[in-house]
């Protein structure tokens, strides 16, 4: 009740949203459907003075991440609030596009930042099948329509169209990381190669704005009183009764592989 007291100095808000693990527009993966209601919560209850973005994440689908970005930028130019980010392990490729969305990140020393890049993996298992004596059948309507089917031969024309798209989002990343971070970035010809950086070296390429850990950053920004506010996402009854063990399990698999592209 005391912050609705006109004359009494309240110390000022600062609330924490944790984005955390694989970005996917499924489950409980980092999706703009499911971290959206705690962004909009951030930036308008309580009248905070910042929100801080805690990030770790390897990345994920690209458009999820530019949702999630959107929004941040929009209530924060709206609210006229700042943004912080405060990277943990890692930031990577769409963790990297989150982080962007602020207006300035801070990393620890052992922090991996960057990955600015777009991958496609699958598999092929054509020949599998020839040796099985199983064969495919595929009828379409339109010459594009099976590309990269994982069960037939790979084609040249297969990967002109798919390097189209992959440079298409990349891109689109490129023109995000520039027009967020613009003179801050080092002219540096690995900067959107997906290469990573570290600590104090992604500090160096202007990928990061300095080392800094989220309760001191923020009391030497906003004065020693300052109270952090946090918002997180809340496990539903079903996965807390254990429903939905099978699909989680699989998708920390998923998880653990992308953690580990970077030694984590």
């Amino acid at each position: 009740m005391l912050h609705r007291i006109p004359f009494i100095k309240t110390p000022p808000r600062v609330s924490v949203v944790r984005l955390s693990g694989m970005i996917a527009n499924s489950g409980r993966a980092l999706n703009d459907a499911n971290v959206g209601p705690l962004i909009e919560a951030a930036f308008t209850k309580g009248k905070p003075a910042a929100v801080a973005l805690v990030i770790n994440s390897p990345g994920g689908s690209p458009v999820q991440s530019s949702l999630i970005g959107a929004r941040i930028r929009r209530l924060s130019e709206e609210k006229g609030i700042p943004v912080h980010a405060f990277v943990e392990d890692v930031a990577a490729s769409g963790g990297y596009w989150l982080a962007s969305s602020a207006d300035d990140i801070y990393v620890d020393n052992c922090s991996v930042v960057g990955s600015i890049g777009v991958i496609s993996s699958g598999f092929g298992a054509h020949v599998f099948l020839s040796r099985q004596g199983i064969e495919r059948r595929v009828h379409t309507a339109g010459k594009s329509k099976s590309m990269m089917d994982p069960f037939k031969p790979e084609t040249p024309e297969d990967v002109e169209r798919l390097d189209k798209i992959l440079n298409q989002i990349h891109g689109s990343f490129i023109e995000q990381v520039k027009s967020r971070r613009g003179d801050k970035l080092a002219n540096d010809d690995d900067l959107f190669t997906g290469e990573v950086w570290i600590g104090s070296r992604a500090v160096e390429v202007g990928l990061a704005d300095g080392i800094g850990h989220l309760k001191p950053k923020l009391k030497e920004l906003y004065g020693e009183k300052v109270k952090l506010v946090p918002y997180s996402r809340r496990r539903g009854l079903f996965g807390r009764l254990g429903a939905s063990m099978a699909i989680d399990a699989m998708a920390g698999i998923e998880e653990r592989a992308a953690y580990a592209r970077f030694g984590l």
